[in-house]
């Protein structure tokens, strides 16, 4: 963790999409399109509102964005799934920022709930992930609480986020 940053600009983010950042076959988040930030704000191994870790991120809004050209015609919404991958990449980036190894994957999510929409007009998203567990075993696992809030709105709030790093087998 004393080697990693407490925040990531935009170059940061992509040099761990590029495998650069925690090295190959380590946690790695996507590339754009599917990258869900644009920079992480906040990091640790002990915040949060339980005190094992944390990790805030913004995504900025902008009406060109991907998925409103085709998530709905003429009613364009961010689909609820991409704010919860967005959740998703970054629970599996605080694992990596640990110096825990293995490639990251989603393993799921206890409760969803979605209670407002991200349409062109929004500016920003802020991510918050509050790490619940952390397990260092063979499996390495992330437990956490997570929030999107759209310019100041909270809109998605889940539960029980679960994502594993695992190295390949041999």
């Amino acid at each position: 963790m004393a080697q990693y940053p407490t925040s990531f600009d935009k170059e940061g983010l992509l040099k761990c999409a590029r495998g650069e950042l925690f090295g190959p076959g380590n946690a790695q988040l996507p590339e754009p399109p599917m990258l869900m930030m644009d920079r992480i704000t906040e990091i640790s191994a002990d915040g949060g509102s339980h005190g094992k870790g944390h990790v805030v991120a913004e995504f900025d809004i902008h009406p060109d964005l991907w998925f409103f050209q085709c998530h709905f015609p003429g009613n364009p919404i961010m689909p609820g799934c991409l704010g919860l991958d967005g959740l998703w990449q970054l629970t599996g980036f605080n694992l990596g920022w640990r110096g825990m190894l293995g490639q990251g994957m989603a393993m799921g999510v206890g409760e969803v709930r979605l209670k407002g929409m991200v349409k062109p007009d929004r500016r920003m998203l802020t991510y918050y992930v509050d790490m619940t567990r952390i397990i260092d075993r063979k499996l390495k696992l992330g437990v956490a609480d997570g929030r999107v809030v759209a310019d100041g709105e909270e809109i998605y709030a889940v539960k029980d986020m679960k994502v594993g790093l695992a190295t390949a087998q041999a």
